[in-house]
């Protein structure tokens, strides 16, 4: 209730007019009123003007009259200016009523508080800053006001408060920072403009740190990057630009908070925020040193999938920024976590994109180069995603996954670990041995050197119960063994096997899985020059042996005779007493032939080219000296070895190789395959013969029923149904 004593101040015309509906009247009213309190406080009677204020406040601005509230706000704006200089003592009485009036329901209310207001920061200017978090969050809902006029109002207001804030040394920003947070992730555009404004403005202030404070509220400028409204957009990037400016600037930043909020904008949807973000970690990881260590994991998970984003500038700027953190050497004794780089490394493993795959893999090999101990730690926890990616759709990728797998095999524990899981793998899915096993064998021959890798691959593969992927797997060897040119070196060192001692081990140690395929064999010997063993084995297939598979291997076997891997052979024809076993052989295989193949012609025609003279001339030197055939041996020198009609020893042993024990092996391995063979074979007659049972069973019974059916009904059957009729 309004004091009697403050109702004798005011005239009674006075305090009517500040209620009148019209504005003018309301602000004469309050010209008075100011007239009024200067005389109180040239008096210094601050109890009368206490009393007035009261007035105001309770009769007035919390009046449920609309009229009222106005005169009220105008009122309290009139004894501020009256108060002029001594205003500030007041202050915790006039301001609470004006922010109060900020949320009315009438919109011309509003309106007229953001006017008293603005009157009253003109005039007590500095002393205003202690309601300063009132009044921005006051400003923060009136700049997204339905009411146009407030919203203009509001805008002049906020000018004028940015105006004192900036020239006050009295502005707390540790006590205005947590309401800038809370604020910063509303959606509304004129809030957004408004916080944008002040964030620029208070980091305009020489003696405001706000690039300290960045952590609390840079999430939230991210934020503002994907707003529909292009202007809120500049303004957000504009203010983000200048704060990584003073980033580079200053000496003392803290890059891990702001770190953890880069790489979660990192992945947004929004592509103008993710360049941003971006570019933000790369100006961070040339700039954070020692800071970023614990978070190289969580970058690195940002960057790449960023490498393969569908915008070429986002693509720049990751793999740029790529580089530059794969070219520091941190150290895991300063927080270097090798585990999670692993982690996000084998992870990226599985994305869709081919150049972040790639990426992943790049990283795996630095870490195996520069943190090998730590990285084998973590071995099972990537062994497996590694042998997925032999899968991979990309050859490039393939051929990198090779490299981390050569890198790991190092060791002779992994590098056995390694092809047992490979062989494993081509076993589960026979597709990838068929699309991608000979790019893996030949690659990784070239890294981890071919004769150890075929020697370990023969080593698994001689004990393999599974022959039937035994023999898939041999004939796929040795047909890379034959092809490529990675292998050239092998190929010539088993040329010597007759000869030299280190091929001769290589020789007997590809044997024993080599037996598993009969052409793998035959294809083995022509490479070693064992002829008479060849020829052996060839006389040694039964009709079991030659089938269509069979066929096939043996087809390309004789496209591979034309090839510069065989050209020594064919150059071994232009003698032909010398070389009889070769001869031998090679007819051997043109019996096996259909004679309207396309291989038995081309061998055909091969053998045609034989010179006759060389048989005649051979003939008569070793008839003319007394020697028959029978004992000529294997002689010559170099990597061709000459052969005559061997007897029956010299069959048996060359250069240490039993052949005769190797040939039972060639064929107790085969037997293992035949009865292999009809027991699948007999599997699926009985199968497939237990279905025609049933089908046999089924259909006689139909037939049985129709019989039934269409029978003429016996007389017994007829007096029964008569009985019934009756």
């Amino acid at each position: 209730m309004a004091t009697p004593e403050a109702l004798s101040l005011i005239p009674a015309s006075v305090l009517r007019n500040l209620s009148d509906k019209l504005y003018e009247k309301r602000k004469n009213a309050a010209l008075e009123l100011e007239g009024i309190v200067k005389q109180l406080a040239v008096a210094g009677d601050h109890d009368k003007i206490t009393a007035v204020i009261n007035l105001l406040t309770q009769e007035y601005t919390y009046s449920p009259q609309a009229n009222h509230r106005k005169g009220g706000l105008i009122g309290l704006a009139a004894v501020t200016v009256g108060l002029t200089s001594e205003a500030a003592q007041h202050l915790e009485q006039i301001v609470p009523p004006v922010l109060n009036s900020f949320s009315d329901q009438d919109s011309r209310v509003r309106y007229y508080a953001c006017e008293a207001l603005y009157n009253i920061a003109k005039v007590v200017r500095g002393d205003f800053i202690v309601f300063f978090n009132q009044i921005f969050d006051a400003l923060c809902k009136l700049s997204a006001d339905s009411d146009a006029n407030v919203q203009s109002a509001a805008h002049l207001l906020d000018r004028l408060v940015k105006d004192i804030v900036t020239e006050s040394d009295q502005f707390s920003i540790e006590e205005f920072i947590p309401l800038l947070r809370e604020r910063m992730n509303v959606l509304n555009p004129y809030v957004r403009q408004f916080l944008v404004g002040w964030i620029t403005v208070l980091d305009s202030v020489p003696d405001i740190d706000m690039l300290g404070f960045l952590p609390d509220f840079l999430d939230g400028l991210f934020n503002m990057l994907s707003d529909n409204s292009h202007e809120i957009r500049q303004q957000a990037d504009s203010a983000l630009s200048e704060f990584l400016q003073e980033i580079k600037n200053s000496p003392s930043v803290d890059y891990g908070r702001m770190a953890e909020i880069l790489v979660q904008r990192a992945g947004s949807q929004d592509e103008f925020t993710r360049l941003t973000a971006i570019t933000w970690i790369n100006e961070f990881v040339k700039l954070g040193g020692d800071q970023l260590v614990p978070y190289y994991a969580d970058i690195l998970g940002a960057i790449l999938p960023c490498i393969s984003d569908k915008e070429e500038k986002i693509r720049v700027v990751a793999r740029e920024t790529n580089e530059e953190l794969r070219g520091i050497e941190a150290d895991p004794a300063e927080g270097f976590d090798v585990g999670a780089i692993l982690s996000i490394a084998r992870r990226q493993m599985s994305s869709e994109w081919e150049a972040t795959r790639i990426e992943a893999l790049h990283w795996m090999s630095t870490l195996l180069n520069r943190h090998r101990s730590e990285v084998l730690v973590f071995l099972n926890d990537v062994l497996d995603t590694l042998l997925k990616a032999l899968s991979d759709p990309s050859d490039e990728v393939v051929l990198l996954v090779l490299e981390v797998h050569a890198c790991i095999a190092e060791d002779p524990q992994h590098f056995r670990q390694l092809v047992v899981f490979l062989v494993h793998n081509f076993q589960l899915d026979h597709s990838l041995l068929e699309k991608r096993g000979a790019l893996i064998i030949r690659r990784l021959c070239v890294l981890l050197d071919a004769e150890r890798v075929y020697r370990e691959l023969s080593s698994i593969l001689e004990g393999e119960s599974d022959l039937d992927f035994a023999s898939i797997m041999v004939q796929a060897l040795n047909l890379i063994l034959l092809t490529a040119s990675e292998l050239s070196d092998l190929r010539d060192l088993l040329k010597q096997s007759l000869i030299n001692a280190d091929g001769k081990n290589l020789f007997l140690f590809l044997y024993a899985s080599w037996c598993h395929s009969p052409m793998a064999i035959i294809s083995l010997c022509l490479l070693a020059q064992a002829y008479p063993h060849a020829s052996s084995v060839i006389h040694l297939l039964v009709e079991e042996d030659i089938n269509v598979k069979f066929l096939v291997q043996l087809d390309k076997l004789i496209h591979l005779l034309e090839t510069p891997t065989f050209a020594y052979l064919r150059l071994q024809l232009l003698e032909p007493g010398r070389y009889i076993w070769l001869l031998k052989a090679l007819y051997g295989l043109l019996m096996l032939l259909p004679q309207q193949s396309a291989a038995f012609k081309i061998l055909r025609t091969r053998l045609r080219t034989v010179p006759s003279y060389s048989f005649k001339e051979d003939n008569y030197r070793r008839t003319s000296s007394g020697i028959p055939y029978s004992q000529f041996n294997y002689g010559g020198g170099g990597s061709q070895i000459s052969e005559g009609v061997l007897n029956e020893h010299s069959l048996d042993m060359h250069n240490g190789i039993n052949f005769a024990s190797k040939l039972l092996q060639f064929q107790q391995i085969q037997k293992q395959h035949h009865l292999h063979s009809k027991s699948q074979t007999q599997s699926r007659f009985m199968s497939t013969s237990s279905a025609k049972d049933v089908q046999i069973a089924e259909e006689s019974k139909r037939s049985a029923q129709g019989a039934d059916l269409n029978r003429p009904p016996s007389r017994s059957s007829r007096r029964g149904l008569g009985q019934l009729q009756l």
